[in-house]
C-alpha cells in the first residue's frame, strides 16, 4: 500500500503545477482571441482615435459610424451587394456539402473496403497534405483553361471537393470508432454497401464530418478569386469587401467593421461544431 501511495504521489501534479498549467492555458487563450478583440475595438473607434499617435488599444468614445457608412460605401457598386453575398453562401454551402460526401466516401473505402491498392492510394492522399494551393496554382490554371472552367462557379467548387485533410480525418476517425464486426453484422442482415455507409457509418462519423464542415466552410467563406474569375457577377463577398479596405487609413475603421461582419458566419459554425472538433482530434491520432 505504501508503494502504491508513493507511486500515486509521484504522478500527481502539485497545486503550484496546476496553477502554472492553467496560467499558461489562459495566456494562450488570450493570445489567440486577441486579434478578434482588436478588430471589434478598432471597428468602434471614431476617425480621430484611429489617427492618433501613439495608437491606443482601447476605445475612448465608441461609435457605430464605421458600420453606418458601409451601405454608402457599397452603394456605388455595379453589382448589388446581395449578388456577392449569394455567391459566397452558394459556394460555401455547396462545396462543403459535396466535399463532406466525397471525403466520407473515400474514407469509407480506405478504411473498410478490401480493394487492392487502397493502402498505396491512401499514402498518396497523405502525400497530398504536403502541397498547398500556391504550389498547385499553375497546373490548376492550365487544367481550368483546358476544361473551359475559367469564369464559372466550377473554379471555386471543383478544386475544393477532393480534400486530403477531410479524407485523412475521416479515415483515422473511422478506424478507431467503427468496428469491423458492426459492419459485418449489417452485411449478414442483408444491408448493401451504400446503406451501411449512409445509415451506419455516417451517423457514427458525425464528429468527423462536422469537423470537416467547419474547416471547409471557413475556407470557402473567405475564398477570393485569383486570376480565374473576371466577371463581377461571379465574385465573392470578401473580394468586394477588400475594395473598401483599399481606401487607406481613413477607412481602417470601416475595414475592421467589414472584418467583424465577415467573421460572424464562421464563428456561428464553430459554436455548433466545437464539441465535435475536440472529439475528432482526440480520436484521430492527431494528439499523438
Amino acid at each position: 500500500m505504501a508503494g502504491n501511495r508513493s507511486q500515486y504521489r509521484r504522478y500527481t501534479r502539485s497545486t503550484a503545477g496546476n496553477i502554472f498549467y492553467f496560467t499558461v492555458l489562459i495566456l494562450a487563450g488570450i493570445f489567440m482571441v486577441f486579434p478578434l478583440f482588436y478588430c471589434i475595438i478598432t471597428s468602434l473607434k471614431p476617425l480621430d482615435e484611429l489617427l492618433i499617435f501613439p495608437p491606443s488599444f482601447f476605445v475612448r468614445r465608441p461609435t457605430l459610424s464605421n458600420y453606418r457608412v458601409l451601405p454608402a460605401l457599397l452603394s456605388n457598386l455595379q453589382i448589388p451587394i446581395s449578388r456577392y453575398l449569394f455567391n459566397s453562401i452558394f459556394i460555401a454551402v455547396v462545396t462543403t456539402a459535396v466535399g463532406i460526401i466525397a471525403s466520407s466516401l473515400a474514407a469509407f473505402t480506405f478504411s473498410k473496403s478490401r480493394i487492392r491498392g487502397r493502402k498505396l492510394m491512401f499514402t498518396i492522399v497523405q502525400l497530398m497534405l504536403l502541397y498547398n494551393a500556391y504550389t498547385l496554382g499553375v497546373p490548376q490554371y492550365l487544367i481550368f483553361c483546358k476544361l473551359h472552367m475559367i469564369d464559372t462557379y466550377w473554379v471555386y467548387i471543383l478544386p475544393a471537393i477532393p480534400s486530403s485533410v477531410g479524407c485523412f480525418l475521416m479515415k483515422q476517425f473511422m478506424d478507431v470508432s467503427i468496428p469491423d464486426s458492426l459492419l459485418e453484422a449489417a452485411r449478414i442482415d442483408g444491408a448493401g454497401v451504400m446503406r451501411i455507409y449512409w445509415q451506419i457509418a455516417m451517423p457514427i462519423m458525425k464528429p468527423a464530418w462536422m469537423t470537416v464542415l467547419l474547416f471547409s466552410f471557413q475556407g470557402m467563406w473567405s475564398v477570393v478569386p485569383s486570376g480565374t474569375i473576371f466577371s463581377e457577377q461571379l465574385k465573392t463577398l470578401p473580394y468586394v469587401m477588400s475594395s473598401v479596405s483599399a481606401g487607406g487609413i481613413a477607412r481602417s475603421g470601416s475595414s475592421m467593421a467589414i472584418t467583424v461582419l465577415l467573421m460572424i458566419p464562421p464563428i456561428i459554425v464553430f459554436l455548433f461544431t466545437q464539441s465535435n472538433v475536440m472529439e475528432t482530434m482526440s480520436n484521430s491520432g492527431i494528439k499523438e
